[in-house]
């Protein structure tokens, strides 16, 4: 079982793993195996921030943003929006 954030921002439990990640204080979601996120885990911070998401969709409407690393084309377009 896994805990996701729903499109309001609530955790609730799911059998299927999120396929993106977030950072809940920054507002950021991106790719699991995004280096910024995997680089800042392997030092020990983010960890507690960590949050997950079923899809992208889910992701925007909880109010986070694409990362600028590993999706930057969604971050592109987030930010000539915004």
């Amino acid at each position: 079982m896994y805990k996701l954030l729903d499109e309001k921002g609530a955790l609730y439990i799911n059998q299927n793993k999120g396929i993106f990640g977030g950072h809940s204080k920054l507002k950021i979601y991106g790719k699991l195996d995004c280096p910024s996120a995997l680089g800042h885990i392997s030092k020990g911070h983010y960890v507690k921030y960590r949050v997950f998401f079923k899809d992208e969709n889910t992701a925007i409407l909880a109010g986070y943003r694409p990362c600028a690393r590993c999706m930057k084309k969604e971050y592109l377009h987030w930010k000539s929006h915004c």
